[in-house]
């Protein structure tokens, strides 16, 4: 019978809340202008349509648990009501609660998809290697000591070892960074993460549930689960509420022997205002932060947002751009310029699909008019760079490993020069020329335009900025001194990202995370409060995250979190009104001077202020901002 109920209260959901509020307004507002077109009163149709459903959670709520809520007291005023004949009073109770609950509905998180995106990115089947014998198997059946192959293209299957091979590996699925990583004989590689251009046999070294992003997952599940929800104020207190208030009903019935005014007071008991004070700040506010580039996918992120003490930020594609860019080009041939080089390298990379190759190519055409020749000759080396011809020159790009195996010698000045910049943070390709080391270009990702001085206003408004990056510690520490952040943690797996948020929180700090990448999920899903880069942001950072920065401009984060503190500002004053209210409504009741219908209508001017208090969130900016 409970498990009907239920499933009849929950039956078409907002829609059904929509439709049914739109007919009990339309009911209150013909009875108020005394339109009586029906054989009944017609406030009747909103006590049926709004009040019912009260009265039937509030049973429900105390058969199932003893789960004492605001509506139980609003159920006793509507039946008390309905008994003394004050129809229009219960009608209207039940309709502005009713339109409160729908306000904060309409705040709350739409189903969200994230988990079973990244469930997705576990690889369906796998290539299981016998001696000469390959069969694809299903994933799950792969154990620990098997031998895979790994074509290019392909997700990685388990964690391992590689046994021959070499080949570049897309890691962004776990450390963020989207630079593909090198990779040969005795290095690991992880579940979920992507062989790019070589093949390769591995041995499988963690399987299943053990696995890289099986792990990912699981924690990431374990956060949303444990990231609690903030209960409705008038709920929280719904147990006071509803015996100071029977205590109160039934001491003035005693006093005066009138049961209209025991009947008044719990009416005005009914925490109509108190109910609206919370999602009417929070709407508002939600339509200031859409106004600024953000879309708000939970209810209470703002409200968890306002008390955060730190702010974390990933690095790439968050406070930087995400794209590597040319950052120094260096000739070792007095005879070579450094532009003629430039123009070799771009050359030699132009049919690459490495994107420090594509990089290459898309900067030298950005800093020069000069057209670029098609090489005569171009061969792609998994692992190491590329081989090409071009205007007769024999070329070699890529790292140390590809000069080795063409005996190709780099002086110790050269090699200095190479670890000063990877010391920077920059990647290096070496560029090699008819079989002599040319020089090197440094690449290195870039600032956004605005992140310094949203550093600031962050540290401005009472916040610690946070670098949390899973680059390595020269990059880290170049762009944390860039921007003046003194709190780094480099090299981060998204589990390190969780430990860190984790452990800061159980110190009685609140985190909110900012970040763009599959690796963030976790770290978005642990903290207070997560904000996801909508642009550039992978779709499941965006699952994961409470806000979404749509437009990607960073700059408006500051004005966020002062507007995340002006609306709990605003709330805190709306309830200071609402329960002021209502205390000299119940002295006025019990005194005779109000009936129902008048308590009622004080209730709507409680509301009405309170929603108008509410709207000046709307468009709010602090000033000189």
């Amino acid at each position: 019978m409970l498990d009907r109920l239920e499933k009849l209260l929950e039956w078409g959901g907002t829609r059904r809340k929509v439709a049914l509020l739109s007919v009990s307004g339309l009911a209150l507002l013909m009875s108020m202008l005394g339109m009586e077109p029906l054989p009944f009163e017609i406030s009747w149709i909103a006590i049926v349509l709004c009040g019912v459903p009260i009265v039937l959670e509030a049973v429900l709520g105390l058969a199932t648990a003893w789960d004492i809520k605001a509506d139980v007291l609003v159920s006793v005023a509507l039946v008390a009501s309905v008994i003394i004949g004050e129809d229009f009073a219960a009608a209207e109770i039940a309709f502005i609660m009713q339109l409160g609950e729908l306000l904060e509905e309409l705040t709350v998180a739409r189903a969200r998809k994230g988990i079973e995106r990244l469930v997705r990115l576990t690889p369906a089947t796998a290539r299981k290697v016998e001696g000469t014998r390959e069969e694809v198997i299903p994933a799950e059946e792969v154990r620990i000591g098997d031998i895979l192959r790994v074509l290019p293209g392909e997700t990685i299957p388990a964690d391992g070892v590689i046994l021959s091979g070499h080949t570049s590996v897309n890691q962004s699925v776990m450390t963020g960074e989207p630079l593909p990583i090198d990779k040969e004989t005795g290095d690991e590689v992880s579940s979920g993460t992507v062989n790019q251009f070589g093949t390769f046999d591995m041995k499988a070294a963690r399987t299943g549930k053990d696995s890289s992003i099986q792990r990912m997952v699981r924690l990431v599940q374990s956060a949303d689960a444990g990231k609690a929800k903030i209960v409705r104020l008038a709920d929280r207190w719904a147990t006071w509420i509803v015996a100071i208030a029977l205590v109160s009903a039934g001491g003035a019935w005693m006093a005066t022997g009138e049961l209209i005014r025991a009947v008044t007071i719990l009416v005005v008991f009914c925490p109509c205002a108190l109910v609206l004070a919370t999602p009417t700040a929070v709407m508002a506010a939600i339509g200031n932060a859409t106004r600024h580039g953000f879309l708000v996918r939970e209810g209470d992120a703002l409200e968890r947002l306002s008390c955060v003490s730190h702010l974390t930020f990933d690095k790439t594609g968050t406070l930087t751009c995400g794209a590597p860019r040319v950052a120094a080009v260096r000739s070792f041939l007095p005879e070579l310029p450094e532009q003629e080089l430039y123009r070799y390298a771009a050359c030699a990379e132009l049919r690459s699909e490495h994107p420090l190759g594509k990089a290459i190519v898309r900067c030298y055409r950005k800093d020069s008019v000069q057209k670029l020749p098609q090489p005569e000759q171009f061969r792609m080396i998994p692992g190491r760079g590329v081989r090409a011809v071009a205007q007769g020159k024999e070329l070699l790009a890529g790292n140390l490993e590809l000069f080795r195996e063409n005996g190709v010698e780099l002086s110790d000045e050269a090699r200095r020069a190479a670890e000063r910049y990877q010391e920077e943070g920059c990647s290096v390709i070496f560029i090699g020329m008819d079989r002599q080391a040319a020089g090197l270009i440094a690449l290195s990702d870039t600032l956004r335009e605005n992140a310094v001085a949203t550093i600031r206003e962050v540290r401005d408004a009472g916040v610690v900025p946070v670098l949390l990056t899973g680059d390595h510690g020269n990059a880290a520490a170049r762009v944390a001194g860039q921007l003046g952040i003194d709190l780094v943690c480099a090299e981060c797996l998204p589990e390190d990202k969780f430990n860190w948020i984790d452990a800061c929180q159980k110190e009685r700090n609140r985190v909110c995370m900012v970040g763009d990448g599959i690796n963030d999920a976790l770290a978005l899903k642990t903290s207070h409060a997560g904000i996801a880069m909508g642009g550039i942001g992978s779709d499941i950072a965006v699952d994961a995250a409470d806000i979404v920065l749509v437009n990607d401009d960073i700059r408006e984060l500051p004005h966020l979190l002062r507007l995340s503190r002006r609306m709990m500002g605003t709330i805190k004053c709306n309830l200071t009104f609402s329960m002021a209210l209502n205390f000299i409504a119940i002295i006025l009741a019990a005194g005779g001077i109000l009936n129902p219908v008048a308590g009622a209508l004080v209730h709507n001017a409680g509301s009405v202020v309170v929603i108008a208090n509410s709207v000046f969130l709307l468009k709010w900016r602090r000033k000189n901002a």
